[in-house]
C-alpha cells in the first residue's frame, strides 16, 4: 500500500477519466452483488461524466501519451445546475506543472459548455530521480537566508520551455539575504540537483489601513480563532492567536488585537460575501482560509500561500488593516486556490494583482461599512506614498500612472501596474462608462465602443469568479475573455454576455476563437473518446473499441473517422464510419495471424470543423491468465491493467448494500508486481475511502464493517502490468 502516491495516481482515481461511467452511474445496474440504484445527486453525476468524457478526448488539441492522464482534482457547483470540474495532467502518476491542465465546464443533463485548457508537448522522460529528497530540501532551503518552513519534496514533471524536467517540488517561507518576506515555489532538478524553477508567490504591500468601527466578528470564547472557517485566526508574528475575550481589542490605530479585529472582519466579510453571491464556499474554495498575522515592522501586506502578513503604512500611524487590504490580500488566496494556481509571468501576475483589487471593491460593496464606503479606489484613506492618493484607480488606471489598455502592457510591466487594464475592465463592466449618480466616469481606449452599460458590481463579481473557476497555468487576458464570456453567457444570458464582449473591447482585449457568441450559439466543435483505451489479443483475433464524440460547441456536426500508426498485419475498421457528434462508432481492431507480438499506440483521428485524435493501446500476445486465490469469496471479478492505471469493481460500477455489516476484499494481482485495494464509500458528494489495503505486492485484502449506502472497490497498479482477481463479500 503506497498512501503517499493517493495525490497522484488514487485519491483522484475516483475522479479520473476512465471511471465516467461509474460516477454517472451509467455502468450495469445489474452488476452483483445487489443491484444498485442511481446515487443521489444523479445531475452531478452526468455532468462529471460528461466532463471526464470531454477530458479523455483530449480538449481542444490537448495531446495525452501513453503515460499521461488527466486526473480530476476538483469540482465546483455553480448556478442553475453547472459544474466546473478542474483537472490536473500526470505522467506515470506524477504530477505535471506548467502545461496540460483543464478545466469543463458542464451541465446537470451531461452536457459539456465550454472548455479551457492549457496545452503542452507530449511527454517522454524517465522518472528515476538521481538526486534524493533531502538533497533536493536541502537545496531549496539555500535559497532564503531564513526559513520558516518548507513542505516536504513531491516528485514532478515541471514543463519548462515546453521541455520536461523531472523535479522535486517544494514551497519554501522564509526571508531573502534582504530580508524580505518569500515563498518560493521551488523545483529542484532531480537529475542535477540544480534549481529548476524557483517563483515567489509573495505579493507585497498594498491596501490601507484604518478601523471598521465596533463590528462583529466570529471567534472562539477565549482566542482569536475562527473555527468555522478553520484554519483562519489572528495573532501576532509568532503565529499564535491572540487571546483574551470579548470585546476584543481598544480601538487604538497601531493597537495589534484591534487589527486582528479590522483583518477577521475583512476577511469573514469577504468569505459570506463569496458564499451569499456566488455560492462559492470560502477563499480556499473548501470554507476557509489562511491564518492572519498582524505587527509586521514594516511598511508591508502580503500572502505567501501559507499565510497572510500585515503591517504600518508609510508614516507608522495606522496598521495596513483596512478592508481593501485585507480582502486584497485574501483574493490572492482565491487566485492560487481556483484552478491553475499563480504563474510566474508579468501579465499572470499582474491579473493576480487585480484579482485582489476586485475582491477588494466586491467585499467593501458588501460590507457596505460606513466607515468606509463602497469604491473602486485602493488605498484612499491610507496615505502610503504620502500624498494622501489612492495608489490605484480601478476606473482609470491611469491616474496612477498604470495603463488603462491591454495594447499598453508588454513583458516588463511591473505586476502592481499591470492590474490596471483587468481593472478598468471590472469598473466598466460593473458600472460602465459613464454611470452617474456621483460614481466616476471611465475612459474607453482606442478603437472601443462608443459607451459601455454596466451590469452592477454582484453580476459582474459572479461572472469574474465564474472565470476565476476556469483558469489554467496559461492563464492571461486572452484567456480570460473567452472565460468570463463563457460564464456569463452559461450563468445569466445574451445581454451580461455582450456586456462583457463590450468590456474587454473597451479595453482593447481582442476577440479569440472558439470564445462564445453571445447570440446564443458558440463556435461548432466536439472531443473523442475510446472506451476502452487499449485492449489485449492473440494473433488471428479482433478487438473491438467504442468511438464516444460529444458536441462542445455549436450545434452537432459530421465527424469522419480514421485511424494511424497501424502496424503491419493490423486492419482497423469503423461502423459506421462517420457519426454526427453526440453518437458512436464501433471501432474494430482485426490481427492477422503472423502479426508480430508486442504492443502499438494507433492514433485514431475524428475530423469534422476541427481535427481531434486519441490513442489506443494495443497489445498483441498472449495474455497471462489471471491469478487465483480468492475462492472463498462471494463474488469474483477479473481485469487487467498496465502500470500506473486503476480501475472500479464491479464490473467498472458499484454497488449497494442494504444493510450495515461487513465488507470484504481480496485482491490477488500478477507475481511480480505491486497492486493496490482501495475500498470507497459514496457520502453524497464523492467516492471516500474507507478501507485500503497494508501491504506493498501484488495481494491485498480489506476489510470494513459499514453502515448501508453504496460501496465500490479501486484497483490500482502502482507498479507493473497484468491480470488480477478481485472477490468481495458484503453484507
Amino acid at each position: 500500500m503506497h498512501p503517499t502516491r493517493l495525490s497522484a495516481a488514487v485519491a483522484a482515481l475516483a475522479l479520473t477519466a476512465s471511471l465516467a461511467g461509474t460516477l454517472a452511474g451509467t455502468a450495469s445496474a445489474a452488476a452483483n452483488p445487489q443491484a444498485a440504484p442511481v446515487p443521489p445527486g444523479h445531475g452531478k453525476s452526468l455532468a462529471l461524466a460528461a466532463a471526464d468524457k470531454a477530458a479523455d478526448s483530449g480538449l481542444d488539441g490537448l495531446r495525452h501519451g501513453t503515460d499521461e492522464e488527466l486526473v480530476r482534482t476538483a469540482v465546483t457547483p455553480w448556478a442553475g445546475g453547472l459544474y466546473y470540474a478542474a483537472y490536473q495532467r500526470t505522467y506515470k502518476g506524477l504530477p505535471v506543472a506548467g502545461g496540460g491542465d483543464a478545466v469543463v465546464l458542464t451541465d446537470s443533463a451531461g452536457k459539456v459548455r465550454h472548455v479551457a485548457a492549457a496545452p503542452a508537448p507530449a511527454l517522454k522522460l524517465s522518472t528515476k530521480a538521481t538526486v534524493g529528497s533531502a538533497a533536493a530540501l536541502a537545496t531549496a532551503r539555500a535559497q532564503l537566508a531564513g526559513v520558516e518552513s518548507a513542505s516536504a519534496p513531491e516528485l514532478s514533471v515541471l514543463l519548462k520551455g515546453n521541455k520536461p524536467v523531472l523535479a522535486w517540488h517544494t514551497l519554501v517561507v522564509g526571508r531573502t539575504a534582504k530580508g524580505l518576506p518569500s515563498s518560493l515555489d521551488t523545483y529542484v532538478d532531480a537529475r542535477t540537483g540544480k534549481v529548476a524553477q524557483a517563483t515567489d508567490k509573495v505579493l507585497h504591500a498594498d491596501g490601507r489601513g484604518y478601523h471598521n468601527g465596533n463590528v462583529t466578528i466570529d471567534t472562539a470564547t477565549t482566542s482569536m480563532t475562527d473555527a468555522t472557517r478553520s484554519p483562519f485566526r489572528c495573532g501576532g508574528q509568532n503565529g499564535s492567536a491572540y487571546t483574551g475575550s470579548s470585546p476584543w481589542g481598544n480601538g487604538g490605530a497601531n493597537d495589534l488585537v484591534t487589527a486582528c479585529v479590522d483583518i477577521m472582519y475583512a476577511a469573514q466579510r469577504e468569505s459570506d460575501m463569496l458564499k451569499q453571491w456566488f455560492g462559492y464556499n470560502g477563499q480556499n474554495g473548501q470554507g476557509g482560509m489562511v491564518p492572519a498575522r498582524a505587527g509586521l515592522s514594516e511598511v508591508n501586506a502580503y500572502y505567501d500561500g501559507t499565510k497572510t502578513t500585515f503591517g504600518h503604512n508609510q508614516n507608522g500611524t495606522m496598521q495596513l488593516t483596512g478592508i481593501d487590504v485585507v480582502a486584497h490580500e485574501y483574493g490572492h488566496e482565491i487566485f492560487d486556490k481556483t484552478p491553475g494556481s499563480a504563474g510566474s509571468s508579468n501579465e499572470n501576475g499582474g491579473m493576480n494583482e487585480s484579482t485582489g483589487d476586485i475582491f477588494g471593491a466586491l467585499t467593501e460593496h458588501f460590507a457596505n461599512n460606513p466607515n468606509d464606503t463602497p469604491d473602486y479606489t485602493v488605498g484612499e484613506k491610507l496615505n502610503f506614498l504620502g500624498d494622501n492618493k489612492p495608489i490605484r484607480y480601478m476606473y482609470n488606471p491611469s491616474l496612477a500612472g498604470d495603463p488603462n489598455c491591454y495594447p499598453q502592457l508588454n513583458s516588463g510591466t511591473e505586476v502592481h501596474a499591470a492590474a490596471g487594464p483587468q481593472n478598468h475592465w471590472f469598473y466598466l463592466l460593473a458600472e460602465g462608462s459613464n454611470p452617474g449618480g456621483g460614481k466616476p466616469t471611465s475612459p474607453i481606449c482606442s478603437g472601443g465602443p462608443s459607451s459601455v452599460t454596466g451590469i452592477g458590481v454582484q453580476k459582474a463579481g459572479k461572472i469574474f469568479m465564474g472565470a476565476l473557476l476556469m483558469k489554467t497555468s496559461s492563464w492571461n487576458h486572452l484567456a480570460a475573455r473567452k472565460a468570463t464570456l463563457a460564464t456569463a453567457k452559461n450563468t445569466y444570458g445574451s445581454t451580461e454576455c455582450n456586456a462583457v464582449k463590450t468590456a474587454w473591447n473597451a479595453i482593447g482585449v481582442p476577440a479569440q476563437s472558439g470564445e462564445t457568441d453571445c447570440g446564443g450559439t458558440t463556435n461548432p466543435d466536439f472531443s473523442l473518446a475510446l472506451n476502452p483505451a487499449a485492449g489485449t489479443v492473440q494473433a488471428g483475433g479482433s478487438v473491438n473499441s467504442t468511438v464516444n464524440t460529444t458536441t462542445t460547441g455549436g450545434s452537432a456536426q459530421t465527424v469522419q473517422l480514421s485511424a494511424s500508426g497501424v502496424p503491419s498485419g493490423v486492419k482497423v475498421s469503423f461502423s459506421p464510419t462517420s457519426v454526427t457528434s453526440g453518437d458512436s462508432s464501433t471501432m474494430t481492431v482485426q490481427v492477422a495471424a503472423d502479426t508480430a507480438n508486442g504492443t502499438y499506440p494507433i492514433t485514431v483521428t475524428g475530423t469534422g470543423s476541427a481535427t481531434h485524435t486519441v490513442t489506443y493501446q494495443l497489445t498483441v500476445g498472449t495474455d497471462t491468465p489471471p491469478p487465483t486465490g480468492c475462492d472463498n469469496s462471494e463474488y469474483t471479478y477479473q481485469g487487467s491493467l498496465s502500470s500506473g492505471q486503476a480501475e472500479a469493481q464491479p464490473d467498472g460500477s458499484y454497488y449497494y448494500s442494504a444493510t450495515s455489516g461487513t465488507h470484504v476484499g481480496c485482491l490477488r494481482g500478477p507475481a511480480g508486481t505491486d497492486f493496490d485495494l482501495y475500498l470507497q464509500k459514496w457520502n453524497g458528494y464523492n467516492w471516500a475511502d474507507v478501507a485500503v489495503g497494508g501491504t506493498a505486492g501484488a495481494d491485498e485484502d480489506t476489510s470494513y464493517y459499514g453502515s448501508a449506502g453504496y460501496y465500490r472497490y479501486v484497483v490500482h497498479a502502482y507498479s507493473g502490468s497484468g491480470a488480477y482477481t478481485l472477490g468481495l463479500s458484503a453484507p
